[in-house]
């Protein structure tokens, strides 16, 4: 569909809109009509924006910027109309209360039917509404930032899509999907974990199971003996979440700098350095968290030890080939390895029985491979000692992300941080992680090497 197509479609989209606020004004729509019109102006607005990012991907041609022109002229009045609508609609409602009223009363429509059929059609015929989804999530990222950073007040950052309230704003999907994002790239529990998204505080239940089945090699003359089944329910239950980051008040007030993106990656950052230790360790003060990677992974423990400090290569191998025999074969199919820099820069140097390395790169370059399985790296994996080599070994899967959609908030903090001429951003989340399996089958396996086993 050409660009020409489209602006004409468009010009008609506005045209029934006006018709069916000209109607509303005079009282022409009756009370049984209301429904109709309602469905009717919701199908418009969609279609508008439909329009606008088919406008916004359309390739501009000779014949379509004439028409671009043409219709564009009368695009514009019709904003200044829209933007002068309001003004224009108050003083008519001076001068003719008592028409609207009557207008009112003969159609039978109440007035708060009647002023929100009326927002719907200033909503699809508005400028705003007519953009395209990509000019939208700018001006909600740039409003969004702009307001937390208080340049512009609450009643403006609602007319442009900012939930607010009791001192906090929700933080848009657009924005949240992008923090998200953003972890599941340095999260490595996001990136290979399963994630579950739920739309309230509810407790998601994650169910594993062990059968036993029976054999028989005659043909058979008994009853099918009942076979055991083991149920382990683990409930994943959302826990209030925190993270705190903070910008200098002279990078707020500089007017060249991109604050949107400024405030943003600050909360990348804060979110993830948060998220990412609550799923790994879990040991934040009131906000522990039992399934977490280093407390729910089974220890592996040297059966030759090894000095984190000189580590012996050949004894280290040899731990390793042992440490991927533990999971059951189910799960060592499934298998990958995470481990911190330390036992990275270990594997470098390393080499198996033959001399060849032992760390070698995946076939398309990208990634590693150990003893036949993937193997990923992450500071988040280090021990209290951070050059102590970690190796986790298991299926990443079975460690199971709950987010709450619409749960994450900001919160801005002027006087706590006042002293340092900064400001701080406080993020609230609900979310819950846990590495859940079988008890008959651990999933993952955590070897600290020089760690030794603790009971006699």
């Amino acid at each position: 569909m050409n660009k020409k197509m489209l602006l004409a479609m468009q010009k008609r989209n506005k045209k029934r809109l006006k018709e069916l606020r000209s109607k509303i004004e005079k009282g022409e729509v009756r009370e049984e009509e209301l429904e109709a019109v309602e469905t009717e102006v919701d199908e418009l607005t969609e279609e508008a924006q439909e329009i606008a990012d088919a406008l916004e991907n359309v390739e501009d041609d000779g014949e379509g910027d004439e028409a671009g022109d043409d219709d564009g002229e009368e695009d514009n009045d019709n904003e200044e109309d829209d933007e002068g609508e309001e003004d224009e609609g108050d003083e008519e409602e001076e001068d003719g209360d008592d028409g609207e009223g009557e207008g009112e009363k003969r159609s039978g429509i109440k007035p708060e039917q009647r002023d929100k059929v009326m927002t719907a059609i200033g909503k699809g015929l508005s400028t705003r509404g007519h953009k395209s989804s990509k000019t939208k999530e700018k001006e909600i990222r740039s409003a969004f930032a702009k307001f937390v950073v208080g340049q512009i007040d609450e009643t403006e950052a609602r007319s442009l899509g900012i939930i607010t309230g009791n001192g906090s704003v929700t933080v848009p999907e657009v924005i949240a999907s992008e923090i998200i994002t953003y972890a599941q790239e340095e999260n490595l529990l996001r990136k290979y974990g399963s994630r579950h998204k739920t739309k309230g505080d509810v407790k998601y239940p994650v169910l594993v199971k062990k059968a036993d089945a029976n054999v028989n090699k005659d043909e058979r003359t008994t009853e099918i003996v009942e076979t055991g089944i083991e149920f382990d329910e683990i409930l994943l239950d959302p826990a209030e979440f925190d993270a705190l980051a903070t910008v200098t008040k002279k990078l707020l007030k500089m007017s060249g700098a991109p604050i949107e993106q400024i405030v943003i990656d600050e909360l990348k950052k804060a979110y993830v350095r948060k998220e990412t230790n609550y799923m790994f360790k879990g040991n934040d003060v009131g906000n522990e968290n039992p399934g977490a990677l280093e407390k729910k992974a089974v220890a592996y423990y040297e059966s030759t030890t090894i000095d984190p400090a000189a580590v012996d290569s050949q004894k280290l191998y040899q731990e390793l080939v042992k440490l991927k025999g533990q999971p059951v074969t189910e799960v060592l199919k499934k298998s990958m390895w995470i481990i911190n820099r330390a036992a990275l820069t270990t594997l470098e140097g390393m080499t198996d029985t033959t001399g060849k390395p032992l760390l070698h790169e995946v076939s398309d370059g990208v990634g590693y491979k150990l003893l036949g399985h993937k193997v990923d790296f992450t500071d988040a994996a280090d021990a209290a000692d951070p050059t102590v080599p970690v190796f986790y070994f298991g299926d990443i899967k079975t460690f199971h992300i709950q987010d709450v959609i619409g749960a994450m908030e900001i919160q801005k903090l002027i006087e706590k941080y006042a002293g340092t001429n900064k400001v701080g951003f406080q993020i609230y989340n609900l979310l819950d992680g846990q590495l859940v399996y079988s008890p008959f089958e651990p999933s993952v396996y955590r070897y600290q090497v020089g760690q030794a086993d603790p009971t006699p």
